[in-house]
């Protein structure tokens, strides 16, 4: 069985299914040599000229270049880059219409050339085999190659394929009418060719390297097989014309009898073909340095004078083109780029010449008429017959125009190499073509918008991974800070309590080390044994004993302040009982006027030690108030002083004693006990001095009645802290200097009662002390002295029978009232309740007095009456 290998060696050729034979029109460019045109006024180069990416700017506006300087630099994948086709300056970066059947405007660099045609440095080679192949693959890649074929895939991309290659094979078929530019390049650039074919050849290692040209090119074959005849390893086949052999697959299955699966690529069954035009770039690039600046082009149609093969810059205009070749338009002139069956009209002149372009055609009206209107299929299956990748192109028209896309893909839309066979056998004349084309560019839209779409959605759940993984960390950070914290606050706490009990243990350093140093130095004198010397830690240990000593004795002596407060309360009264009985001792001494003076004293005496009980109040408005009733009896005691000698000598004799009767009423601030002491300290003096006095004379009883109702008077506000009180003295004051003057002039027998009466006033006083009991004693009280003061008020009417009545002075009624009115003062003064107290007093000074008009009877025995 013979091997593929060997059919091909012997020249065995294949079938392509469908296929077409329209009118060649070949003859009419391919007649003359190709020639070159002069330079443009203008040059407008698209940095995007291939299938891939845009390469990066490298120049600005206003930038000079030279003649093959790179424009753009390669920035990504399937990127390729673009080279200044002459010398001249940049005079704009702008969006210019593109070479494509929509004109979509594109990034174009506009060039304008000086006419010097300057080169930048290059450096040509003899030898590419002294360079490794990744060096070629670089070369061939910032040369900017891209396939010239038509469909302007990247060069390098092949060239550095990773799939093993097992056939290249060479495109030069150039099966589409009207073009011949492959044509006229292979007659008169075999050589260069070839040598681009063996660069290739040396980078991907084929078995065989297959040329096909059509049968209809003889000098192009004799041309490449003379270049070829060196390398057994190249084989120029010619092949049917038929059209469109020169289809990529339908090549490969003519010269190797291999089919490229659906929507893969010739790379996957080990075949890579490549254009002799792009070959022979290849070659250019590699041994003369020289990037991708110019390509051939076919410049004819019946309306072009000169119709030729051309070397056109890369952005020279196409009416650049047509005007150097002489071209005369006609009415509805149609300028295609491309041949007749896969190219597009172009939307204006001004469209730049690409790296892609291979023809320009200017046919008139007869030579390409004008197609008519869209009409119905007819079923004729013409369009599939002719389908040369076996297809239904009808049906593909039906899913195209109701954007059935999804059937479009199972019907195998993107197998279709829109050659347009199936447009240029129907006889409805469909443009089944530009469904196609619409229907791809549409799916290839929805398609990268659901790529965008998934990339987005990937991207946007990283990022919402990320950011909670962030956030976990930075959750799982803050909580183990704050454990970390509250450990470290522990163990800090721990560590520092440890410390301090350790601290606490040890003794002092400097004390032991002191210690230490006295017995090395005691052991040094004593020349042997150590003896130890703990002076310094006695004197540490007797100072700490010391200090708890000092800490007792404060505690024992804030003890003794709580129990001595209740023993200076009975040392306070033992003095005072002290003092009185000293104070006897000197007045038994005293003539007997001086006890009848001091019987007169004697209730002024108890009136001011008297108030020592309502001192109990904390303010200073008591002692006050003691101190003014001290004033008021010195006051009184000058007004007396007009009475008979002996009362003057009698009260002289005892103000000391007054004094110092009133003087202890000081303290009286203090505690409740001390206040009862000097009480009872007081009465038990007056007790003492009562009988002493007993055998006063009669006159100092009359002195004694008349100021005992002014002792009173002072003794009882005192007991008032209030502004009131002070009132009530004053009040107190005036009155008992008005009864001060009526009783002047009474008789003896009202001294006798006085004296009488004396005694009584010591007993009526003493239960002052309780006023402050509560409100219903106080009541009793007041009920008890309205009786008293009516008693009274009985009695002081006999007497007035043998008593001369007293002159009454008309400019002082207080005195009246305070006289012959004591019931009405007592009951307002014992029925408000602002002042109890008041009430308490009034009604002892009505008890005084009931008992005195009792004790009328008995004046002639005055000493009898003894309150003890």
């Amino acid at each position: 069985m013979v091997s593929l290998l060997e059919q091909i060696e012997r020249g065995t050729l294949w079938q392509f299914p469908g296929g077409i034979h329209p009118p060649e029109c070949k003859s009419i460019s391919n007649h003359s040599p190709i020639t070159r045109l002069p330079l443009p006024e203008k040059l407008v180069i698209p940095i995007k000229q291939h299938i891939g990416a845009n390469g990066r700017l490298l120049v600005a506006k206003g930038d000079l270049v030279l003649k093959g300087q790179p424009l753009t630099v390669p920035n990504a994948n399937w990127s390729l880059p673009v080279h200044a086709p002459t010398s001249g300056e940049i005079v704009d970066i702008c969006s210019l219409p593109s070479a494509h059947p929509s004109a979509l405007p594109e990034l174009s660099i506009v060039l304008k050339p000086d006419g010097k045609d300057v080169w930048q440095a290059r450096s040509p080679r003899e030898d590419y085999r002294q360079l490794d192949k990744k060096a070629l693959v670089d070369i061939i890649h910032n040369a900017g190659i891209a396939g010239m074929g038509g469909a302007g895939f990247p060069t390098y991309i092949k060239a550095d394929s990773h799939q093993p290659i097992e056939y290249l094979v060479v495109n030069g078929v150039e099966c589409e009418p009207y073009i011949t530019a492959d044509d006229c390049l292979m007659r008169e650039k075999a050589a260069e060719i070839i040598q681009g074919i063996e660069i290739m050849q040396y980078l991907l290692n084929p078995a065989r390297v297959i040329i096909g040209i059509e049968d209809n090119k003889p000098e192009a074959l004799s041309a490449m097989r003379e270049a070829a005849a060196h390398n057994d390893a190249i084989l120029v086949r010619s092949i049917p014309t038929k059209y469109p052999s020169g289809g990529e697959k339908q090549l490969i299955r003519v010269l190797t009898s291999k089919e490229v699966p659906s929507q893969g690529i010739p790379a996957d069954i080990g075949v890579l073909v490549q254009n002799v035009g792009t070959l022979f770039a290849v070659y250019e690039a590699v041994m003369l340095d020289k990037p991708l600046i110019e390509r051939v082009v076919t410049v004819t149609g019946n309306t072009i004078t000169r119709p030729a093969n051309v070397w056109a810059l890369l952005g020279t205009e196409v009416k650049h083109l047509l005007d150097c070749q002489g071209f005369t338009p006609v009415e509805a002139q149609r300028v295609v780029m491309g041949g007749p069956m896969m190219g597009f009209t172009l939307p204006t002149v001004r469209i730049p010449v690409v790296k892609t372009t291979n023809c320009i055609l200017a046919p008139d009206n007869q030579e390409l008429a004008e197609p008519g209107d869209e009409k119905a299929c007819i079923r004729c299956s013409a369009c599939a017959d002719a389908c040369p990748q076996s297809l239904l192109p009808q049906q593909l028209q039906w899913f195209a125009k109701g954007k059935e896309y999804d059937k479009l893909e199972t019907y195998n839309l993107f197998d279709c190499i829109e050659c347009g066979a199936c447009s240029y056998v129907c006889p409805s004349e469909i443009p089944l073509v530009q469904y196609y084309r619409v229907a791809k560019a549409e799916i290839r839209e929805q398609k990268l918008d659901k790529v965008k779409a998934e990339r987005a959605k990937v991207r946007f759940e990283a990022r919402k991974e990320r950011l909670e993984k962030d956030m976990a960390e930075r959750q799982n950070r803050h909580k183990r800070a704050a454990e970390e914290t509250t450990a470290s606050a522990e163990e800090q706490a721990k560590i520092a309590a440890a410390a301090a009990r350790v601290q606490s243990k040890q003794p002092d350093k400097s004390a032991v080390q002191a210690a230490i140093e006295r017995a090395k130095a005691k052991k040094a004198q004593e020349g042997g044994e150590l003896v130890p010397d703990n002076s310094q830690v006695a004197l540490e240990r007797e100072k700490r004993k010391a200090q708890a000593r000092q800490y007792k004795a404060e505690k024992a002596a804030t003890e003794d302040d709580e129990v001595t407060s209740g023993e200076d309360k009975k040392a306070a009264v033992a003095a005072a009982i002290a003092r009185a009985k000293a104070k006897k001792a000197a007045l038994n001494e005293s003539v007997d006027t001086t006890d009848a003076a001091s019987n007169a004293l004697q209730p002024e005496a108890q009136a001011i030690a008297e108030p020592t009980t309502p001192t109990a109040e904390p303010e200073d408005k008591r002692k006050t108030a003691v101190a003014a009733a001290i004033a008021r009896a010195k006051a009184k005691k000058a007004a007396l002083n007009e009475s008979v000698d002996t009362t003057d000598a009698a009260s002289n004799a005892l103000q000391p004693e007054a004094q110092a009767t009133a003087e202890p009423t000081t303290p009286t601030a203090e505690p409740e006990d001390k206040r009862k002491a000097a009480v009872a300290a007081a009465i038990a003096r007056a007790k003492a001095k009562k009988a002493a006095l007993n055998e006063s004379v009669d006159m100092t009883d009359a002195a004694s009645n008349a100021l005992q109702p002014e002792a009173q008077a002072t003794a009882t506000p005192t007991a008032e802290p209030e502004d009131k009180r002070k009132a009530a003295v004053a009040a107190a004051i005036a009155r008992a200097k008005a009864k001060k003057a009526a009783l002047n002039e009474s008789v003896d027998m009202a001294d006798a009662a006085s004296n009488a009466l004396q005694p009584e006033a010591q007993a009526t006083a003493e239960p002052t002390a309780p006023t402050a009991e509560p409100e219903d004693k106080r009541k009793a009280a007041v009920a008890a002295a309205i009786a008293r003061a009516k008693a009274k008020k009985a009695a002081q009417a006999q007497q007035e029978q043998t008593v001369e009545t007293p002159t009454v002075n008309v400019d002082e009624p207080t005195a009246l009232a305070a006289e012959d009115n004591v019931p009405e003062v007592c009951e307002p003064a014992a029925t408000s309740a602002e002042d109890k107290r008041k009430a308490a007093v009034a009604a002892a000074i009505a008890r005084a007095k009931a008992k005195k008009a009792a004790q009328q009877a008995q004046s002639d025995q005055p000493e009898g009456n003894d309150p003890s």
